[in-house]
C-alpha cells in the first residue's frame, strides 16, 4: 500500500499563471492561481508515490501570510490523518512558516513545505519538480522526526535554518552556516547526510492548538546613524516583544540600544539580533545587566516567531533566553 500523503495549498507563485510563456514577474499582479487539483495534474507520477489528497486552505501571494494563517495552516495540518503533509506556499515568508510550524506541530510524521521560483506557466519553471520532490520526500519514511522539512532545487533544509537568499534563481534556498539536509536526487532517492539536533515539534512547550491570535512582536533594523525614534515609536505602542537588528555580533548605535533598553524598563520583552547573513548574536554582562535577551544564530524573522511562541509560555527573561538555546 502506498502511504497516504495530503497537499495544502496556500497559493504563491508555485501556484501562479502568467500572462505569457516568458513571464516571471507579473503574474503576482495578474493574481490567477491554479488550484491543488490542477497543480497535482500537472504530475501524474506523483500517484506512483503516494496515495494523495488535497486541498486549497488558501489562495494568496506568502506577503499575504501572517500569524492568522499560520494557526489556520497549522489546524488543517492537526485534523488530517495523513501520514506526510505536504504545503504548497509562496517563497517570500516561506521560511517563517516552515519554523512557526517546525515549533508548533505535535507530530513526527513528515511535514514538507515547497515552492518555487519560476510560475508554472513559464518555460523552465521549477514548479511541478518541487511539487513532486515534496510528495516524495513526505512519503519517505526516512524523513520522519526530522521537524518540518523544506525542498527546492532537490535540496532538503531544516526549517530552523533554511532563508532566502535571492530574488529570482532557483537555488534561492539556503541553510547559511550549516548547509543543506540531503537530496531528493535525480535517482529518484531521498538522502539524508546530517541531522537536526536543536528541539522541535513535539519536544517544545509550544501548544498554540486553538488559539486565535499569537503575541504581537516588531522588528526593528539598526542601520548607519539610526537613533532612538523608531525604537520609542513603536515601545510607545506597547508591543508583546520586540526584536532589535544590530551589526555584527550585536553592536548597536548609542542612541538606538539606549532606547531598547527603555522598552526593557518598561516591561516589552528585547531580543538582540544581527542583520550579518551568518554567525551569532552573544551575550555579555552589559547586555545582561541591561536585561536583553539575545537571538543565538536566528534569523531577525524566526527570532521574532520563536519570541511570540515563547510569549504564550513565559515572560521570565531567564526562561525565554534558554528557549533561544533550545530551539
Amino acid at each position: 500500500m502506498l502511504p497516504k500523503v495530503h497537499v495544502l495549498g496556500t497559493g504563491g507563485s508555485i501556484s501562479g499563471i502568467g500572462p505569457h510563456r516568458l513571464d516571471y514577474t507579473l503574474y503576482p499582479e495578474v493574481g490567477k492561481k491554479l488550484s491543488i487539483e490542477q497543480m497535482l495534474a500537472r504530475i501524474p507520477e506523483a500517484r506512483e508515490l503516494a496515495e494523495l489528497s488535497g486541498e486549497d486552505v488558501l489562495q494568496v501571494g506568502s506577503p499575504s501570510i501572517g500569524p492568522a494563517e499560520w494557526l489556520q495552516i497549522l489546524q488543517r495540518i492537526e485534523t488530517t490523518s495523513a501520514a506526510g503533509i505536504v504545503i504548497t506556499h509562496g517563497t517570500a515568508t516561506l521560511e517563517e512558516t516552515a519554523y512557526f510550524l517546525h515549533l508548533t506541530v505535535k507530530s513526527e510524521r513528515p511535514i514538507v513545505i515547497t515552492g518555487a521560483m519560476r510560475p508554472p506557466t513559464s518555460v523552465g519553471t521549477d514548479a511541478d519538480l518541487n511539487l513532486l520532490d515534496a510528495i516524495r520526500l513526505a512519503a519517505s519514511p526516512e524523513a520522519a522526526g526530522r521537524g518540518v522539512l523544506t525542498v527546492l532545487n532537490n535540496e532538503i533544509q531544516s526549517a530552523r535554518d533554511v532563508s532566502k537568499s535571492n530574488a529570482f534563481r532557483v537555488n534561492t534556498f539556503d541553510s547559511r552556516d550549516f548547509g543543506l539536509l540531503g537530496y531528493v536526487d535525480a535517482d529518484a532517492r531521498v538522502l539524508f547526510y546530517r541531522s537536526v539536533t536543536r528541539a522541535h515539534t513535539t519536544a517544545t512547550p509550544f501548544d498554540v492548538r486553538g488559539r486565535k491570535d499569537l503575541p504581537r512582536v516588531d522588528i526593528v533594523y539598526a542601520y548607519a546613524g539610526a537613533d532612538e525614534l523608531l525604537v520609542d515609536a513603536l515601545a510607545g505602542h506597547r508591543p508583546a516583544g520586540m526584536v532589535l537588528v544590530g551589526f555584527g555580533g550585536g553592536s548597536f548605535p548609542a542612541a538606538f540600544l539606549d532606547a531598547g533598553k527603555r522598552a526593557v524598563q518598561a516591561g516589552i520583552p528585547v531580543v538582540l539580533a544581527t542583520r550579518s547573513w551568518t554567525g551569532r548574536v552573544v551575550t555579555t554582562p552589559k547586555k545582561d545587566a541591561a536585561g536583553f535577551i539575545v537571538s543565538d544564530d536566528l534569523m531577525p524573522q524566526k527570532a521574532r516567531i520563536l519570541l511570540m511562541l515563547a510569549l504564550t509560555v513565559t515572560r521570565e527573561r531567564s526562561a525565554i533566553q534558554e528557549m533561544f538555546y533550545q530551539y
